[in-house]
């Protein structure tokens, strides 16, 4: 049997191609694929052939966030009905190695995370038309929540683990940088979570412009406006806690000004190495604290999608079918127009 599949073979050297598939083993489900949503890492492997040590060296097909219904399910697999939607978990730690012992289960020596070219060989990803998965990967969402709501269960998880990093936020003052999808996620979850005061900054009105309905109290394009944020580093700064989501940076620098002495700052963009204000990092005896992937937090961010708790609609700006799957990724490369960029797939 044959699947169709957004295969990435060098920069910017996408292919839709065929490849062949099985049906379900023991404890496996096929799913006919639903939606799929463009990441940033994504982007990074398409434009540049992948980001800092991690590099496109062998075909790979690409996604990492993606929804899809239950076609069939393998001998011992129970709890999904055929026709069922449900998100799919890109993540599989080992369980057996020195960190998943202790419970910490993303930093494992052999993590499997589908779509990542971080191994060799890479570990394929989410974009084709059928797809057999272990059952424990996928998560069931309520009637009527729409597959492009559910592709957004795994950055939604990369948020909520974002936020967690910062300890409880009720009641406090906190700035996110960058208004990107992981940026706006951030704020919905800082929202659910109680903020107080969330100013998002970004150097473009089209990305700012959806944050409002994510939950920002206040919006800032510091490209227009770059001494807006001045009156925050008055008295050592305003802000409890801070999400760097831009990886830039002069945004990182501003950050470093505007937050309060041992405030926390959540280092959640990443990019190669930059230049930091140590003396501010000491001074104000900052925490600095970095955040990566998820893992109980995906079964959190599904409930949150199905209950509409967090309502995640207002981030996807653009859908193509998985034939355009080009156009698509070009699409998501234009931060003027796009947020966040979905593939369609099996007629979805």
């Amino acid at each position: 049997m044959k699947t169709r599949v957004a295969r990435l073979h060098g920069t910017r050297d996408l292919k839709v191609e065929e490849l062949d598939y099985q049906n379900p083993g023991r404890g496996e489900v096929l799913l006919a694929m639903a939606a799929g949503g463009i990441c940033g890492s994504d982007l990074h492997y398409y434009q540049d052939g992948g980001f800092g040590p991690v590099r496109v060296r062998e075909p790979i097909i690409a996604g990492h966030e993606a929804s899809g219904f239950v076609e069939a399910v393998g001998e011992g697999v129970t709890g999904f009905d055929v026709g069922q939607l449900v998100a799919v978990n890109p993540s599989q730690p080992c369980g057996t190695c020195g960190y998943c012992r202790i419970n910490q289960p993303i930093h494992c020596l052999n993590m499997r995370f589908m779509g990542s070219a971080m191994r060799l060989p890479h570990e394929n990803g989410l974009f084709r038309d059928r797809l057999v998965v272990p059952a424990i990967q996928c998560h069931a969402v309520a009637d009527g929540v729409s597959p492009g709501e559910t592709a957004c269960s795994e950055p939604l998880a990369v948020c909520l683990h974002a936020v967690a990093q910062a300890g409880d936020v009720r009641g406090k003052q906190v700035l996110v940088t960058g208004a990107g999808p992981i940026g706006l996620l951030v704020v919905a979850a800082l929202r659910h979570a109680g903020a107080e005061t969330i100013v998002v900054t970004d150097l473009t009105d089209a990305a700012l412009a959806r944050a409002p309905a994510m939950g920002a109290t206040k919006t800032i394009n510091v490209a227009r406006d770059p001494e807006a944020l001045l009156p925050y580093q008055e008295n050592k700064g305003s802000f409890d806690v801070v999400f760097d989501c831009s990886a830039a940076g002069p945004a990182l620098r501003a950050a470093f000004a505007a937050i309060k002495p041992r405030g926390t700052l959540v280092q959640v963009g990443v990019t190669g190495d930059m230049t930091i204000p140590l003396n501010a990092l000491v001074g104000k005896e900052i925490v600095w604290r970095g955040s990566q992937r998820f893992h109980a937090e995906f079964a959190q961010a599904v409930q949150l999608i199905s209950s509409r708790a967090i309502d995640v609609r207002p981030i996807i700006s653009h859908r193509f079918p998985l034939e355009q799957a080009v156009e698509a990724f070009e699409q998501a490369g234009d931060r003027t127009a796009a947020c966040k960029v979905q593939l369609t797939f099996a007629g979805h």
